[in-house]
């Protein structure tokens, strides 16, 4: 008997005791049964069906960019020579997949219009029945790790080839072994959307155009001197190249492929666009200009700039870093020259899908599109797209290329008519946006509510952090105790775990990880990796994690929470918008700037004395949550004795109250060098408690960090950007509270009314109306 069959034998076997056991894992992947389970924390509890890993399937790598094309392998379940594979995305989009040589089930991802966790179902037998199921990562080509894409050298020559001085061969490279062929196919693939916007007739798609070369050897780089396209390829004017086996016929959709980045197609179009490119650009960005006149005004419903680079890049609920201007990453702004940082806002305005994004100066001060080209611009299409996605102007960058990007080609780079672009996306100027409040939770645990009373409490169980009915937004919290390095037990806790939803969103939860050097991240349950990718699209709620002890959860809402691994405790942020006012109750208080309601049990009552230690004690206890409001997964012996099956406030955990001092205890001196200024009894407290000045440490930059938050999210009062006069000029592009701006008239011209203007406390700037008129004296 061949190894193969062999191996086949033992898997009908298998499947055939389970079946008659009744406890076969076949199309009740996610369920619990009566013997067994087949949900993924059956792994952990020891707990699974015996054909749990044959149905309920992972995959390596298990993400790849929205084009499709990657190769990818099913783990574990078993294949032979006669399976047919077939593999299903979202219940209708299938791909062929096959067998390796050692056996190994392998699937190809499809070009998608969406980015997320899609469904995966796959078929042995060439799509009859598909009884294993699993998911992939659809991720936006700009989320992509560069070396899963094919490089475009010297993008720059590419876009604006055709225009002066641009030309010559052009050069691309890939890594050859993300296509398995000895032969490649180099395609150039076109998007477009036709039919009425933001009707159901508009539709985008993708389109296979033609072929750069046929039969070349997978060398893993490509040249070539483009020519101009003729009709109608010359239409598509946004587009990438693929490359895949030769062994396809051109055009095949969802083989194995390797894609560039999106790109405008300038070193393709027609002859008009090299004859000369100014004037062709200038006929286009008119043609833009028209049809921005006839679609709907989406500016009114964008949410508005953070005044300062530092409320940007805190207000983490709602705006993230644009990929295209990163601080962190040496600041190179291609579309936004004199910006060192940019963000866009992380949802999509409501009804028009529109986005917001916005730029910053070394000063931090915003940059707007009336001072200067690298200004903060929005989008008719949010460059990340928006749920559901699949239909314009929802499509993940696509919809934002043509909406939004290659407008800005015909205006301001393939020609000089900027004005036209900026009169249809002009900067934000701030005078709307509302800082969010933060509230913190760290270290043994102490609380730091959003209207900023302080105090700590030391329970043990699971209770309710935060929780908005009307906005339907909850947040729970689970503390264990502290355990000393000699695995002694002490008479504090920490916060090891907090899981979180809003509406119908998925739950995530966070909470340390075993080893506690990282932090790990659950949906609904189920473990995420973030290995390949550091952001999700997920249901209802974006997940970013840079590194394995950073997490930032984001919600539709705005409201971010933000987790922090320090020195082995979790440090946890809430960030709740203006809309929260009012609506909010649990431990980090009510949400409406009056400190005095903060410490309100969940039956109503308030403890009104800050310092009495029992009283706080008591009051946090009634936070407690029930099992049947918990949002936590309980997937250890550990987890489902001490909280599942007990007190959700462990009633028997006393903790000690105050700071246990003794003269002859030399950590005593330690701490007091290492806790000095605000915030030292929090970690004063927790060093001696812990006997640990990393601990301690952590509790002191937790501390630290969060008042720097809400140093960094103070209102600031904006004036709004003054105009220089005309035929005069201006000398100054900052618009807060303080700011001077002077105004100055062209030769000939006299100045009427006043030169300085500066932005008041009212939000309006001093001074008279400056004119300049022609030829008069100054009276």
């Amino acid at each position: 008997m061949g190894r193969a069959s062999y191996l086949a034998v033992i898997f009908i076997c298998l499947v055939s005791s389970s079946r008659i056991s009744g406890q076969s894992c076949e199309g009740k992947c996610g369920g619990k049964l009566d013997s067994c389970s087949c949900h993924a924390t059956c792994v952990s509890l020891e707990s699974c069906c015996a054909d749990y890993g044959e149905y309920c399937v992972d995959v390596t790598p298990y993400s790849g960019s929205i084009f499709g094309g990657t190769d990818f392998v099913v783990l574990k379940a078993t294949f032979n020579e006669r399976s047919q594979i077939i593999c299903r995305f979202n219940d209708e989009i299938t791909t062929v997949g096959y067998v390796d040589t050692d056996s190994r089930g392998h699937c190809i991802s499809p070009l998608l219009y969406e980015t997320g966790m899609v469904p995966l179902q796959i078929s042995t037998d060439n799509g009859t029945t598909f009884t294993r199921h699993g998911a992939w990562l659809s991720v936006h080509p700009g989320k992509v790790d560069p070396s899963f894409k094919a490089t475009i050298i010297n993008a720059t020559q590419w876009q604006y080839y055709g225009t002066p001085k641009v030309g010559g061969p052009l050069d691309m490279t890939w890594n050859t072994s993300q296509v398995r062929a000895e032969k490649v196919n180099i395609e150039l693939w076109g998007y477009m959307e036709k039919g009425d916007p933001y009707s159901e007739s508009w539709q985008g798609k993708w389109e296979y155009l033609y072929s750069l070369g046929r039969d070349q050897p997978n060398s893993g780089a490509f040249r070539f001197v483009p020519k101009t396209a003729g009709k109608p390829f010359s239409d598509w004017e946004v587009g990438c190249l693929r490359i895949s086996p030769s062994t396809h016929p051109d055009g095949t959709w969802n083989v194995q492929a390797v894609w560039t980045e999106d790109h405008a197609l300038a070193w393709h179009l027609e002859d008009k666009f090299r004859q000369d490119s100014a004037v062709w650009a200038l006929d286009k960005c008119k043609a833009w200009d028209q049809l921005e006149e006839t679609l709907p005004d989406f500016l009114s419903e964008i949410i508005d700039c953070p005044c300062t680079l530092a409320q940007a890049r805190a207000d983490t609920g709602r705006f993230h870093t644009d990929y295209g201007c990163d601080i962190e990453k040496g600041s190179v702004c291609t579309y936004h020259p004199g910006s060192v940082h940019c963000v866009r806002a992380i949802q999509a305005s409501p009804k028009f899908a529109a986005g917001q994004q916005c730029c910053y100066d070394h000063t931090g001060a915003q940059v707007l599109t009336d001072d200067s080209i690298g200004g903060s611009t929005p989008d008719r299409a949010h460059d990340w797209g928006s749920p559901p996605f699949v239909k314009p102007p929802r499509v993940p960058g696509f919809s934002h290329w043509l909406y939004d990007v290659l407008s800005f080609y015909y205006c301001c780079l393939w020609s000089d008519n900027c004005h036209y672009y900026f009169k249809r996306r002009p900067s934000s100027d701030c005078r709307t946006y509302q800082v969010p409040k933060a509230g913190v939770v760290f270290g043994d645990p102490h609380f730091i509510t959003f209207d900023g009373v302080s105090y700590s409490f030391n329970g043990k169980g699971e209770y309710t952090i935060m929780v908005s009915e009307s906005k339907e937004l909850t947040i729970q919290g689970r503390t264990e105790p502290v355990i000393l390095t000699n695995g002694s037990m002490v008479k504090a806790t920490k916060l090891s775990a907090v899981a979180m939803r809003e509406g119908t969103s998925d739950i995530i939860e966070v909470r340390l990880g075993n080893p506690q050097d990282h932090l790990q991240v659950l949906q609904n349950q189920t473990s995420l990796s973030f290995s390949e990718q550091s952001w999700m699209d997920l249901k209802g709620v974006f997940v970013f994690s840079p590194n394995p002890t950073n997490v930032t959860v984001m919600f539709p809402s705005g409201a971010g929470v933000e987790l922090r691994l320090r020195g082995g405790t979790m440090t946890t942020t809430v960030l709740l918008p203006e809309v929260f006012k009012d609506f909010t109750r649990g431990l980090l208080g009510k949400m409406n700037g009056d400190p005095k309601d903060d410490l309100v049990t969940s039956d109503g009552q308030t403890e009104s004395d800050q310092g009495n230690a029992e009283g706080l004690f008591n009051f946090g206890a009634s936070w407690a949550i029930l099992n049947e409001s918990t949002l936590f997964t309980y997937d250890s012996e550990h987890l489902l004795n001490s909280y599942l099956h007990a007190p959700k406030h462990d009633a028997s955990f006393r903790p000690v109250f105050s700071i246990p001092e003794d003269p002859n205890d030399p950590l005593g001196s330690q701490a007091s060098e290492l806790c000095s200024g605000e915030g030292s009894l929090y970690c004063r407290y927790d060093t001696l408690m812990a006997r640990s000045l990393e601990m301690g440490n952590a509790t002191r930059v937790s501390f630290q960090s969060h008042r720097s938050v809400v140093e960094d999210l103070e209102p600031v009062v904006s004036c709004g950007w003054l105009s220089p006069p005309t035929n005069g000029k201006k000398e100054g592009t900052r618009y807060l509270q303080g700011a001077v701006v002077k105004l100055s008239c062209d030769s000939g011209y006299v100045l009427w009314g006043s030169e300085e203007h500066t932005c008041l406390g009212t939000g309006q700037w001093s001074g008279e109306t400056t004119t300049c008129v022609a030829g008069m004296d100054h009276r």
